[in-house]
């Protein structure tokens, strides 16, 4: 796997991963909402961590800042 994402897109998913866990927290969402926001903020922690996004692949989409 090469690195796709950047630091913009990792922090921005990070950020949003933990919104989802406050509001999971706080009984703002609940039920089935909050399981399927609670898997994709659990998608955005892995790929952030890897920082590889499987889904940008096919489209050759890379947010990685190039050295040059």
């Amino acid at each position: 796997m090469k690195a796709n994402m950047g630091t913009a897109d990792k922090t921005i998913r990070t950020l949003l991963a933990i919104t989802i866990g406050v509001l999971y927290y706080l009984g703002v969402i609940s039920g089935t909402l909050a399981i399927i926001l609670g898997i994709l903020a659990l998608v955005f922690i892995v790929t952030s961590f890897i920082s590889f996004c499987p889904l940008y692949l096919p489209f050759g989409i890379s947010s990685r800042r190039r050295n040059t």
